[in-house]
């Protein structure tokens, strides 16, 4: 296997750091050298670039992807085509209507697709190239195929089987490969298959330590454009595919992404962004596009009984930074308590005059970047779609507080929000009562350690 020279990954490694200590945190940084830095035990990425963002980001897209292999995760692209044959298709007046999402494919059409795929294909090879990035082009020879049973299709091909030893012995060259989404039969014929199939099935061979879908929305997004940071498949996913204002593309993205993680080890994650956002949402745990994991169930407890206080103790102290009352779980009473089952994200509410305080929301940043703490606060909302909550003046979640409150009130020392409330009775007696409260933890910052 080549490795790269010693003094040149020194100096690659040091770029990195630089710039995660600038987008990130020290944390990160630490992630970073922890995962990516190690010549021995190379760190595959599987990426899918649309044809879109081929034709309207190349410069771009080869630009994320020479910084990957620089920094220690070798890509693996696969790319699609559907911009490009589209306006082939029409130049050359070929009819080639789409079914079930995919492009029946007569001969005229596959003669039309094998000339844009392998057109397309050399654009990024030779983009890449112009980097200085050694890239290599596979539009045939990698992908085993059958003919589908779908006479609706026509010459649109199924994965019997993947060369993943020609991909990784490639990689593990300092090449990049560049897939086409071109497979061919026993008997030699080439038949188109989905990009995102193909994806999928060198994913499934290589057992990637990323999935990245690379598409010109950033990510997943709803109706109006926003998008989802992050997805706790293992809490969000059925609500997510039950809303109707989570965009349909996005819904059958999703169902995709979930079906290739339960094929894959359950530290595999897929993120979806835009190319110049990539560096971002792969290093940092706020990234930039949405981060897609299998993630952990969240469980709701009505009692102390069935926790583990020592650990959710440890939870709030490492995330507020203070040390908790002694007697806090003596003293205080629970009305609901989400708790994510790796102790890493809880909220805690107790009753206050007959309405739900939030007395207690902490996530660590690790979990905040796979979404588990919006998992929790989105089950909160629902469960809870009345109740109130203070955090301190300096609070720096004061921000995001504010945005998902029906309404606040400032003090010097104290902001109290709430939802669900429109009696101004009820909520001057929740802010009272918020504001008369006795803290439960200390006013000192715990000691930092090295």
């Amino acid at each position: 296997m080549n490795q790269v020279p010693s003094s040149q990954a020194k100096e690659t490694q040091d770029v990195i750091v630089r710039l995660l200590t600038n987008i990130g945190s020290r944390k990160e940084v630490e992630q970073y050298l922890r995962h990516y830095t190690s010549v021995d035990t190379p760190k595959f990425a599987v990426v899918k670039a649309s044809g879109n963002v081929i034709h309207n980001s190349l410069d771009a897209l080869a630009s994320s992807l020479s910084f990957l292999q620089k920094v220690g995760l070798v890509p693996i692209v696969v790319h699609g085509g559907n911009l490009q044959l589209d306006h082939a298709l029409s130049q050359a007046g070929v009819d080639a209507p789409v079914v079930k999402g995919l492009r029946k494919m007569t001969p005229a059409a596959l003669e039309v697709a094998r000339r844009v795929l392998h057109d397309t294909n050399l654009k990024l090879v030779d983009a890449l190239e112009a980097l200085g990035t050694r890239a290599r082009p596979f539009t045939s020879g990698l992908l085993d195929v059958k003919k589908n049973d779908s006479p609706e299709l026509g010459l649109v091909g199924e994965i019997t089987g993947v060369r993943e030893a020609a991909i990784a012995q490639t990689a593990q060259a300092g090449i990049l490969p560049i897939v086409a989404p071109l497979g061919e039969t026993s008997k030699g014929q080439i038949l188109v298959v989905h990009a995102d199939v193909v994806a999928r099935a060198i994913a499934h061979a290589l057992k990637p330590h990323k999935i990245v879908y690379l598409n010109e929305s950033g990510g997943l997004v709803d109706e109006s454009g926003a998008i989802r940071s992050a997805v706790n498949l293992a809490e969000d996913y059925d609500q997510l595919m039950a809303d109707p204002r989570f965009g349909l593309e996005s819904r059958r993205k999703l169902s995709e992404i979930s079906s290739l993680l339960s094929e894959l080890p359950p530290t595999s994650s897929v993120s979806v962004t835009s190319p110049e956002h990539l560096a971002k949402e792969l290093f940092t745990h706020r990234g930039e596009g949405t981060l897609v994991r299998r993630g952990e169930k969240v469980t709701r407890h009505d009692d102390w009984t069935t926790i583990d206080t020592p650990r959710l103790r440890a939870l709030l102290e490492e995330c507020f930074g203070r040390k908790l009352d002694g007697a806090y779980f003596d003293h205080k009473a629970p009305y609901r308590v989400y708790l994510a089952d790796s102790y890493r994200a809880t909220a805690i509410l107790t009753l206050e005059d007959g309405v739900p305080y939030l007395d207690k929301f902490a996530v660590t940043s690790e979990a905040q970047g796979e979404g588990i703490g919006g998992s929790i606060w989105q089950r909160l909302r629902r469960e809870n779609p009345k109740m109130f909550w203070r955090a301190r003046a300096e609070n720096p979640v004061n921000g995001w507080y504010a945005q998902n409150a029906d309404g606040l009130y400032k003090t010097a020392k104290w902001w109290v929000f709430w939802c669900g409330m429109t009696g101004f009775g009820e909520i001057q007696a929740s802010v009272e009562r918020a504001l008369g409260m006795a803290a439960t933890f200390h006013d000192a910052p715990l000691a930092k350690t090295a």
